[in-house]
Protein backbone atom coordinates (compact mmCIF):
# COMPACT_ATOMS: atom_id res chain seq x y z
CA UNK A 1 0.00 0.00 0.00
CA UNK A 2 2.94 2.28 0.76
CA UNK A 3 4.05 1.86 -2.17
CA UNK A 4 1.12 3.71 -4.25
CA UNK A 5 1.98 6.88 -2.48
CA UNK A 6 3.43 9.52 -4.25
CA UNK A 7 7.64 9.89 -3.91
CA UNK A 8 6.90 13.37 -2.28
CA UNK A 9 4.76 12.36 0.57
CA UNK A 10 6.99 8.84 0.72
CA UNK A 11 10.09 11.35 1.17
CA UNK A 12 7.57 13.66 4.18
CA UNK A 13 6.29 10.09 5.86
CA UNK A 14 10.12 8.81 6.43
CA UNK A 15 11.05 11.71 8.41
CA UNK A 16 9.54 11.28 12.02
CA UNK A 17 7.46 13.91 13.76
CA UNK A 18 10.81 14.78 15.79
CA UNK A 19 12.96 15.20 13.00
CA UNK A 20 10.57 18.13 11.36
CA UNK A 21 10.39 19.56 14.80
CA UNK A 22 14.52 19.48 14.62
CA UNK A 23 14.97 20.73 11.21
CA UNK A 24 12.01 23.41 11.31
CA UNK A 25 13.82 24.51 14.79
CA UNK A 26 17.19 24.69 13.09
CA UNK A 27 15.97 26.68 9.80
CA UNK A 28 14.33 29.48 12.03
CA UNK A 29 17.22 29.63 14.13
CA UNK A 30 19.04 30.19 11.38
CA UNK A 31 16.94 33.08 9.73
CA UNK A 32 16.94 34.67 13.45
CA UNK A 33 20.34 34.89 13.64
CA UNK A 34 20.68 35.81 9.76
CA UNK A 35 18.93 38.77 10.10
CA UNK A 36 21.23 39.79 13.00
CA UNK A 37 24.02 40.10 10.77
CA UNK A 38 22.01 41.30 8.03
CA UNK A 39 21.35 44.19 9.87
CA UNK A 40 25.32 44.52 10.67
CA UNK A 41 26.27 45.15 7.81
CA UNK A 42 25.15 48.20 6.27
CA UNK A 43 27.31 50.37 8.09
CA UNK A 44 30.32 48.80 6.33
CA UNK A 45 29.12 49.52 2.95
CA UNK A 46 28.04 52.86 3.73
CA UNK A 47 31.27 54.52 4.95
CA UNK A 48 33.12 54.56 1.31
CA UNK A 49 29.96 57.13 0.53
CA UNK A 50 30.22 59.01 3.17
CA UNK A 51 33.94 60.00 2.62
CA UNK A 52 35.12 60.02 -0.74
CA UNK A 53 37.20 60.89 -3.19
CA UNK A 54 35.68 64.04 -4.42
CA UNK A 55 38.20 65.22 -7.00
CA UNK A 56 37.11 62.27 -9.12
CA UNK A 57 33.34 63.74 -9.57
CA UNK A 58 31.55 66.11 -11.49
CA UNK A 59 30.00 68.96 -8.79
CA UNK A 60 26.68 69.64 -9.89
CA UNK A 61 26.25 73.14 -10.70
CA UNK A 62 23.53 74.30 -8.46
CA UNK A 63 25.23 72.85 -4.89
CA UNK A 64 25.52 75.38 -2.33
CA UNK A 65 28.95 75.35 -0.50
CA UNK A 66 32.47 76.34 -1.63
CA UNK A 67 34.60 73.23 -0.58
CA UNK A 68 35.91 71.45 -3.48
CA UNK A 69 37.71 68.49 -2.01
CA UNK A 70 34.32 67.72 0.34
CA UNK A 71 30.86 68.73 -1.09
CA UNK A 72 30.56 64.92 -2.04
CA UNK A 73 31.12 63.82 1.75
CA UNK A 74 28.64 63.51 4.66
CA UNK A 75 29.00 65.74 7.45
CA UNK A 76 31.18 64.71 10.27
CA UNK A 77 32.52 62.12 8.13
CA UNK A 78 34.18 64.58 5.37
CA UNK A 79 37.07 65.58 7.67
CA UNK A 80 40.83 64.58 7.63
CA UNK A 81 39.97 62.28 10.74
CA UNK A 82 37.29 60.31 8.80
CA UNK A 83 38.98 57.01 9.92
CA UNK A 84 38.58 57.75 13.55
CA UNK A 85 35.14 58.70 13.49
CA UNK A 86 34.59 55.49 11.34
CA UNK A 87 36.28 53.46 14.46
CA UNK A 88 34.44 55.73 17.19
CA UNK A 89 31.23 54.01 15.52
CA UNK A 90 32.05 51.05 15.10
CA UNK A 91 33.36 50.63 18.76
CA UNK A 92 30.30 52.13 19.80
CA UNK A 93 28.49 49.38 18.71
CA UNK A 94 31.06 46.67 19.40
CA UNK A 95 32.05 47.57 22.94
CA UNK A 96 28.13 48.14 23.95
CA UNK A 97 27.73 44.23 22.25
CA UNK A 98 31.23 43.25 23.96
CA UNK A 99 29.86 44.39 27.54
CA UNK A 100 26.47 43.60 27.40
CA UNK A 101 27.17 39.59 25.84
CA UNK A 102 28.41 38.82 29.58
CA UNK A 103 25.06 39.46 30.81
CA UNK A 104 22.92 38.55 28.24
CA UNK A 105 23.77 35.42 28.53
CA UNK A 106 22.71 35.19 32.00
CA UNK A 107 19.59 36.77 31.22
CA UNK A 108 18.63 34.19 28.51
CA UNK A 109 19.20 31.43 31.13
CA UNK A 110 16.11 33.34 32.89
CA UNK A 111 13.87 34.58 30.37
CA UNK A 112 12.11 32.56 27.98
CA UNK A 113 14.13 31.89 24.44
CA UNK A 114 10.80 32.99 22.64
CA UNK A 115 10.45 36.39 24.04
CA UNK A 116 13.97 37.26 25.00
CA UNK A 117 14.91 36.70 21.06
CA UNK A 118 11.46 38.53 19.55
CA UNK A 119 12.02 41.75 21.91
CA UNK A 120 16.08 41.81 20.89
CA UNK A 121 15.07 41.85 17.41
CA UNK A 122 12.30 44.12 17.14
CA UNK A 123 14.84 46.60 18.97
CA UNK A 124 17.82 45.66 16.76
CA UNK A 125 15.39 46.72 14.42
CA UNK A 126 14.37 50.14 15.45
CA UNK A 127 17.85 51.19 16.22
CA UNK A 128 18.99 50.22 12.66
CA UNK A 129 15.96 52.05 10.99
CA UNK A 130 16.96 55.00 13.44
CA UNK A 131 20.68 55.15 12.14
CA UNK A 132 19.15 55.29 8.69
CA UNK A 133 16.64 57.87 9.33
CA UNK A 134 19.58 60.38 10.26
CA UNK A 135 20.12 60.81 5.60
CA UNK A 136 16.59 61.81 5.57
CA UNK A 137 16.44 64.24 9.21
CA UNK A 138 19.81 65.56 7.96
CA UNK A 139 21.59 64.39 11.17
CA UNK A 140 25.22 65.72 11.14
CA UNK A 141 26.39 64.74 14.64
CA UNK A 142 28.85 62.02 15.35
CA UNK A 143 27.21 61.45 18.71
CA UNK A 144 23.75 60.31 17.53
CA UNK A 145 25.06 58.11 15.04
CA UNK A 146 27.39 56.80 18.37
CA UNK A 147 24.45 56.45 20.60
CA UNK A 148 22.48 54.53 18.04
CA UNK A 149 25.60 51.90 17.07
CA UNK A 150 25.32 51.79 20.90
CA UNK A 151 22.50 50.92 21.60
CA UNK A 152 21.93 48.33 18.77
CA UNK A 153 24.82 46.79 20.12
CA UNK A 154 23.64 46.36 23.31
CA UNK A 155 19.89 45.04 22.16
CA UNK A 156 22.21 42.39 19.35
CA UNK A 157 23.39 40.58 22.29
CA UNK A 158 20.00 38.85 22.64
CA UNK A 159 21.11 37.09 19.49
CA UNK A 160 23.72 34.53 19.82
CA UNK A 161 23.23 33.23 23.31
CA UNK A 162 19.55 32.41 22.58
CA UNK A 163 19.87 31.25 19.17
CA UNK A 164 22.96 28.43 20.31
CA UNK A 165 21.12 27.30 23.23
CA UNK A 166 18.16 26.73 21.21
CA UNK A 167 19.94 24.80 19.13
CA UNK A 168 21.91 22.70 21.74
CA UNK A 169 18.38 22.20 23.09
CA UNK A 170 17.66 20.04 20.16
CA UNK A 171 20.26 18.65 18.79
CA UNK A 172 23.29 16.05 20.25
CA UNK A 173 26.61 16.07 20.17
CA UNK A 174 27.06 13.45 17.66
CA UNK A 175 27.59 15.57 14.48
CA UNK A 176 27.48 18.47 16.18
CA UNK A 177 30.48 20.05 14.22
CA UNK A 178 29.02 19.11 11.15
CA UNK A 179 25.30 20.47 11.95
CA UNK A 180 26.39 23.79 13.30
CA UNK A 181 28.95 24.57 10.97
CA UNK A 182 26.26 24.39 7.99
CA UNK A 183 23.87 26.03 10.82
CA UNK A 184 26.32 29.03 11.61
CA UNK A 185 27.00 29.60 7.47
CA UNK A 186 23.90 31.87 8.89
CA UNK A 187 26.71 34.58 9.91
CA UNK A 188 28.35 34.97 5.85
CA UNK A 189 24.73 34.62 4.46
CA UNK A 190 23.81 37.41 6.81
CA UNK A 191 26.67 39.48 5.73
CA UNK A 192 26.10 38.49 2.09
CA UNK A 193 22.68 39.98 1.90
CA UNK A 194 23.73 42.42 4.11
CA UNK A 195 26.20 43.94 1.48
CA UNK A 196 23.80 43.65 -1.54
CA UNK A 197 20.87 44.96 0.00
CA UNK A 198 22.92 47.62 1.64
CA UNK A 199 24.61 48.36 -2.15
CA UNK A 200 21.51 48.58 -3.64
CA UNK A 201 20.74 52.00 -2.48
CA UNK A 202 24.41 53.30 -1.22
CA UNK A 203 24.85 55.42 -4.39
CA UNK A 204 21.40 56.83 -4.10
CA UNK A 205 20.07 57.25 -0.76
CA UNK A 206 21.88 55.63 1.95
CA UNK A 207 19.42 55.90 4.55
CA UNK A 208 17.65 52.88 2.73
CA UNK A 209 20.67 50.75 3.44
CA UNK A 210 20.00 50.49 7.05
CA UNK A 211 16.17 51.07 6.71
CA UNK A 212 15.36 47.77 5.02
CA UNK A 213 17.17 45.35 7.04
CA UNK A 214 16.11 47.39 9.82
CA UNK A 215 12.59 46.30 8.73
CA UNK A 216 13.83 42.56 7.79
CA UNK A 217 15.46 41.87 11.26
CA UNK A 218 12.14 43.52 13.11
CA UNK A 219 9.67 40.71 10.62
CA UNK A 220 11.89 38.15 11.68
CA UNK A 221 11.33 39.34 15.58
CA UNK A 222 7.50 38.60 14.97
CA UNK A 223 8.39 35.24 13.26
CA UNK A 224 10.23 34.48 16.49
CA UNK A 225 7.35 35.06 18.74
CA UNK A 226 4.83 33.23 17.29
CA UNK A 227 6.57 30.09 15.94
CA UNK A 228 9.94 29.37 17.93
CA UNK A 229 9.77 26.02 20.13
CA UNK A 230 12.87 26.34 23.00
CA UNK A 231 12.95 22.98 23.73
CA UNK A 232 11.58 18.90 22.63
CA UNK A 233 9.96 18.59 26.04
CA UNK A 234 7.70 21.87 24.82
CA UNK A 235 5.58 19.32 22.27
CA UNK A 236 6.37 16.19 22.97
CA UNK A 237 9.78 15.39 21.85
CA UNK A 238 12.27 13.07 22.53
CA UNK A 239 15.76 15.40 24.21
CA UNK A 240 18.82 14.37 22.46
CA UNK A 241 21.53 12.79 23.94
CA UNK A 242 24.34 15.03 24.54
CA UNK A 243 27.12 12.21 26.05
CA UNK A 244 28.34 9.16 24.05
CA UNK A 245 29.76 6.72 26.41
CA UNK A 246 32.19 5.22 23.53
CA UNK A 247 32.98 8.76 21.90
CA UNK A 248 36.60 9.98 21.32
CA UNK A 249 36.09 13.51 23.55
CA UNK A 250 40.39 13.97 24.40
CA UNK A 251 39.56 17.89 24.72
CA UNK A 252 36.55 17.95 26.69
CA UNK A 253 36.59 14.72 29.09
CA UNK A 254 36.19 15.16 32.22
CA UNK A 255 38.50 13.69 34.67
CA UNK A 256 36.65 14.45 37.97
CA UNK A 257 33.67 13.52 39.61
CA UNK A 258 30.35 14.90 38.78
CA UNK A 259 30.28 17.07 41.71
CA UNK A 260 32.40 19.28 41.36
CA UNK A 261 30.60 22.22 39.93
CA UNK A 262 27.44 21.85 42.41
CA UNK A 263 28.52 20.56 45.26
CA UNK A 264 30.73 21.54 47.55
CA UNK A 265 34.36 18.62 48.99
CA UNK A 266 32.43 17.71 52.35
CA UNK A 267 28.83 16.11 50.22
CA UNK A 268 29.35 12.70 49.54
CA UNK A 269 28.16 10.84 46.15
CA UNK A 270 24.60 10.50 46.92
CA UNK A 271 24.00 13.70 45.56
CA UNK A 272 24.21 11.98 42.37
CA UNK A 273 20.97 9.84 43.38
CA UNK A 274 18.67 13.38 43.46
CA UNK A 275 15.99 13.84 41.11
CA UNK A 276 17.21 15.66 37.59
CA UNK A 277 14.83 18.60 38.52
CA UNK A 278 17.52 19.67 41.68
CA UNK A 279 20.27 20.55 38.74
CA UNK A 280 18.56 22.42 36.69
CA UNK A 281 19.39 25.60 38.05
CA UNK A 282 21.33 28.32 36.45
CA UNK A 283 24.78 27.78 36.68
CA UNK A 284 26.81 30.78 38.00
CA UNK A 285 29.37 33.01 36.53
CA UNK A 286 32.18 31.72 37.78
CA UNK A 287 31.43 28.03 37.71
CA UNK A 288 30.64 28.28 34.24
CA UNK A 289 34.67 29.59 34.24
CA UNK A 290 35.36 26.20 35.67
CA UNK A 291 34.44 24.43 32.89
CA UNK A 292 37.33 23.02 31.10
CA UNK A 293 38.23 24.24 28.00
CA UNK A 294 35.97 27.56 28.42
CA UNK A 295 38.59 29.65 29.41
CA UNK A 296 41.38 29.15 26.49
CA UNK A 297 39.09 28.85 23.71
CA UNK A 298 37.32 32.65 24.84
CA UNK A 299 40.68 33.80 24.50
CA UNK A 300 41.36 32.03 21.39
CA UNK A 301 37.73 33.83 19.97
CA UNK A 302 39.31 37.09 21.27
CA UNK A 303 41.85 37.29 18.64
CA UNK A 304 40.40 35.13 16.16
CA UNK A 305 37.39 37.67 15.99
CA UNK A 306 39.79 40.02 15.99
CA UNK A 307 40.70 39.33 12.91
CA UNK A 308 37.68 38.67 11.53
CA UNK A 309 35.79 41.58 12.66
CA UNK A 310 38.20 44.09 11.33
CA UNK A 311 37.27 42.16 8.02
CA UNK A 312 33.96 42.84 8.40
CA UNK A 313 34.16 46.34 8.83
CA UNK A 314 37.00 47.56 6.98
CA UNK A 315 37.38 45.25 3.91
CA UNK A 316 34.68 47.04 1.82
CA UNK A 317 36.77 50.49 2.42
CA UNK A 318 40.58 48.68 2.10
CA UNK A 319 38.79 47.11 -1.67
CA UNK A 320 37.61 50.92 -2.60
CA UNK A 321 41.47 52.42 -1.54
CA UNK A 322 43.42 49.70 -2.81
CA UNK A 323 41.85 48.68 -5.77
CA UNK A 324 40.10 51.57 -6.60
CA UNK A 325 36.61 50.03 -6.93
CA UNK A 326 33.48 52.19 -6.51
CA UNK A 327 31.16 51.71 -2.89
CA UNK A 328 28.97 49.32 -4.51
CA UNK A 329 31.20 47.05 -6.55
CA UNK A 330 33.58 47.37 -3.39
CA UNK A 331 31.10 46.12 -1.24
CA UNK A 332 29.85 43.08 -3.85
CA UNK A 333 33.69 42.18 -3.98
CA UNK A 334 33.69 42.00 -0.07
CA UNK A 335 31.09 39.09 -0.09
CA UNK A 336 33.50 36.37 -1.01
CA UNK A 337 35.42 36.80 2.07
CA UNK A 338 31.88 35.51 3.62
CA UNK A 339 31.53 32.76 0.57
CA UNK A 340 34.78 31.57 2.21
CA UNK A 341 33.75 32.07 5.47
CA UNK A 342 30.57 29.64 4.73
CA UNK A 343 33.03 26.74 3.43
CA UNK A 344 35.15 27.15 6.05
CA UNK A 345 32.94 26.70 8.84
CA UNK A 346 31.46 23.92 7.55
CA UNK A 347 34.90 22.47 6.59
CA UNK A 348 35.82 22.94 10.36
CA UNK A 349 33.06 21.40 11.62
CA UNK A 350 33.59 18.21 9.49
CA UNK A 351 37.01 17.57 10.09
CA UNK A 352 36.70 17.87 14.01
CA UNK A 353 33.97 15.46 13.96
CA UNK A 354 35.65 12.88 12.77
CA UNK A 355 38.74 13.57 14.57
CA UNK A 356 37.84 14.75 17.93
CA UNK A 357 39.88 17.78 17.94
CA UNK A 358 38.52 20.89 17.73
CA UNK A 359 41.25 22.79 19.10
CA UNK A 360 43.87 21.33 16.65
CA UNK A 361 41.40 21.68 13.77
CA UNK A 362 41.02 25.78 15.04
CA UNK A 363 45.01 25.78 15.23
CA UNK A 364 45.77 24.36 11.95
CA UNK A 365 43.48 26.76 10.09
CA UNK A 366 44.72 29.03 11.85
CA UNK A 367 48.41 28.36 11.30
CA UNK A 368 47.62 28.83 7.62
CA UNK A 369 45.51 31.67 7.74
CA UNK A 370 48.97 33.91 8.86
CA UNK A 371 50.58 33.80 5.33
CA UNK A 372 47.73 33.75 3.67
CA UNK A 373 46.80 37.09 4.95
CA UNK A 374 50.28 38.69 4.16
CA UNK A 375 50.26 37.04 0.56
CA UNK A 376 46.50 38.89 0.45
CA UNK A 377 47.74 42.41 1.13
CA UNK A 378 51.32 41.73 -1.27
CA UNK A 379 49.54 40.26 -4.41
CA UNK A 380 45.72 39.95 -3.59
CA UNK A 381 45.03 43.16 -6.35
CA UNK A 382 47.68 42.44 -8.58
CA UNK A 383 44.45 41.03 -10.79
CA UNK A 384 40.75 40.46 -10.48
CA UNK A 385 41.22 36.54 -10.53
CA UNK A 386 43.82 36.96 -7.73
CA UNK A 387 41.37 38.63 -5.37
CA UNK A 388 38.21 36.74 -5.74
CA UNK A 389 40.87 33.49 -5.34
CA UNK A 390 42.66 35.34 -2.16
CA UNK A 391 39.34 36.68 -1.04
CA UNK A 392 37.85 32.85 -0.43
CA UNK A 393 40.57 31.32 0.69
CA UNK A 394 41.30 33.94 3.49
CA UNK A 395 37.73 34.17 4.24
CA UNK A 396 37.59 30.18 5.00
CA UNK A 397 40.85 29.69 7.14
CA UNK A 398 39.94 33.50 8.80
CA UNK A 399 36.19 32.62 9.58
CA UNK A 400 36.81 28.35 9.89
CA UNK A 401 38.00 28.76 13.25
CA UNK A 402 35.42 31.47 14.50
CA UNK A 403 32.77 29.61 13.26
CA UNK A 404 33.62 26.54 14.80
CA UNK A 405 34.55 27.88 18.52
CA UNK A 406 31.31 29.69 18.77
CA UNK A 407 28.43 26.90 17.57
CA UNK A 408 30.16 23.35 18.21
CA UNK A 409 32.68 23.61 20.84
CA UNK A 410 30.67 26.48 22.58
CA UNK A 411 27.84 24.17 22.70
CA UNK A 412 30.07 20.78 23.63
CA UNK A 413 31.32 23.02 26.49
CA UNK A 414 27.87 24.86 27.47
CA UNK A 415 26.87 20.96 27.51
CA UNK A 416 29.82 19.04 29.45
CA UNK A 417 29.15 16.25 31.27
CA UNK A 418 30.53 17.81 34.34
CA UNK A 419 27.41 19.48 33.97
CA UNK A 420 25.13 16.55 34.83
CA UNK A 421 22.63 17.40 31.91
CA UNK A 422 22.16 20.84 33.30
CA UNK A 423 21.13 22.32 29.74
CA UNK A 424 20.79 25.78 31.59
CA UNK A 425 24.64 26.37 31.89
CA UNK A 426 24.32 26.59 27.54
CA UNK A 427 23.68 29.92 27.52
CA UNK A 428 26.00 31.49 29.83
CA UNK A 429 28.57 29.33 28.43
CA UNK A 430 27.99 30.61 25.35
CA UNK A 431 27.54 34.25 26.37
CA UNK A 432 31.08 33.97 28.09
CA UNK A 433 33.33 32.99 25.41
CA UNK A 434 31.09 34.76 22.93
CA UNK A 435 31.56 37.88 24.81
CA UNK A 436 35.49 37.42 25.35
CA UNK A 437 35.99 37.02 21.55
CA UNK A 438 33.55 40.40 20.86
CA UNK A 439 35.98 42.83 22.87
CA UNK A 440 38.85 41.52 20.59
CA UNK A 441 35.68 42.26 17.41
CA UNK A 442 35.79 45.94 19.39
CA UNK A 443 39.76 46.01 19.12
CA UNK A 444 39.82 45.03 15.68
CA UNK A 445 38.18 48.05 14.02
CA UNK A 446 38.88 50.34 16.63
CA UNK A 447 42.53 49.94 15.91
CA UNK A 448 42.51 49.34 12.21
CA UNK A 449 40.88 52.85 12.53
CA UNK A 450 43.70 54.43 14.59
CA UNK A 451 46.89 52.18 12.39
CA UNK A 452 44.69 52.90 8.56
CA UNK A 453 46.28 56.21 8.20
CA UNK A 454 50.02 54.73 8.70
CA UNK A 455 49.14 52.27 5.81
CA UNK A 456 47.01 49.08 5.78
CA UNK A 457 50.44 47.26 5.73
CA UNK A 458 50.50 48.22 9.13
CA UNK A 459 47.04 46.76 9.50
CA UNK A 460 48.02 43.38 8.25
CA UNK A 461 50.98 43.19 10.42
CA UNK A 462 48.49 43.16 13.43
CA UNK A 463 46.04 40.89 11.74
CA UNK A 464 48.75 38.03 11.72
CA UNK A 465 50.29 38.77 15.08
CA UNK A 466 46.49 38.33 16.38
CA UNK A 467 46.33 35.18 14.41
CA UNK A 468 49.50 33.93 15.66
CA UNK A 469 48.13 34.66 19.43
CA UNK A 470 45.30 32.53 18.80
CA UNK A 471 47.16 30.24 17.65
CA UNK A 472 49.39 29.98 21.14
CA UNK A 473 46.81 30.24 23.14
CA UNK A 474 45.08 26.53 21.85
CA UNK A 475 48.72 25.23 22.46
CA UNK A 476 47.70 23.02 25.44
CA UNK A 477 44.57 22.16 24.56
CA UNK A 478 45.95 20.90 21.05
CA UNK A 479 48.76 19.06 23.04
CA UNK A 480 46.15 17.21 24.90
CA UNK A 481 44.41 15.79 21.96
CA UNK A 482 47.13 14.17 20.54
CA UNK A 483 48.32 13.01 23.66
CA UNK A 484 45.15 11.33 23.49
CA UNK A 485 45.56 10.42 19.74
CA UNK A 486 48.01 8.64 21.07
CA UNK A 487 46.69 6.54 23.42
CA UNK A 488 47.92 8.42 26.84
CA UNK A 489 45.26 8.53 29.22
CA UNK A 490 44.42 11.95 31.00
CA UNK A 491 46.24 12.16 34.62
CA UNK A 492 43.44 12.47 36.93
CA UNK A 493 43.46 16.07 38.76
CA UNK A 494 39.89 17.10 38.84
CA UNK A 495 39.11 20.53 36.58
CA UNK A 496 42.80 21.22 36.57
CA UNK A 497 43.47 18.48 34.34
CA UNK A 498 42.25 19.94 31.36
Amino acid sequence: MRSSLAPGIRLITSFSRDSWYRGFTLFLTFLFYTSYHLSRKPISIVKSQLHRNCSTLIRPPNLNGTDNETWCDWAPFDQDNYQTLFGAVDNSFLVAYAIGMFFSGIFGERVPLRYYLTIGMLLSGLFTCLFGLGFYLNIHSIWYYAFVQAMNGLVQTTGWPAVVACVGNWFGKGKRGFIMGVWNSHTSVGNILGSLIAGVFVSSAWGMSFIVPGIIIASTGVLCFFFLVEKPEDVGCSPPQHHEDNEKEPLLQNSYSNEEIFSSPGQSNSISSEPAEEHTKAISFCGALRIPGVMEFSLCLLFAKLVSYTFLYWLPLYIANVAHFDPKEAGDMSTLFDVGGIVGGIVAGLVSDQTGGRASTCCVMLILAAPMLFLFNHIGQHSLATTIGMLLVCGALVNGPYALITTAVSADLGTHESLRGNSRALSTVTAIIDGTGSIGAALGPLLAGLISPTGWNNVFFMLITADILACLLLSRLVYKEVRGWCGHSPRHRGFKEI
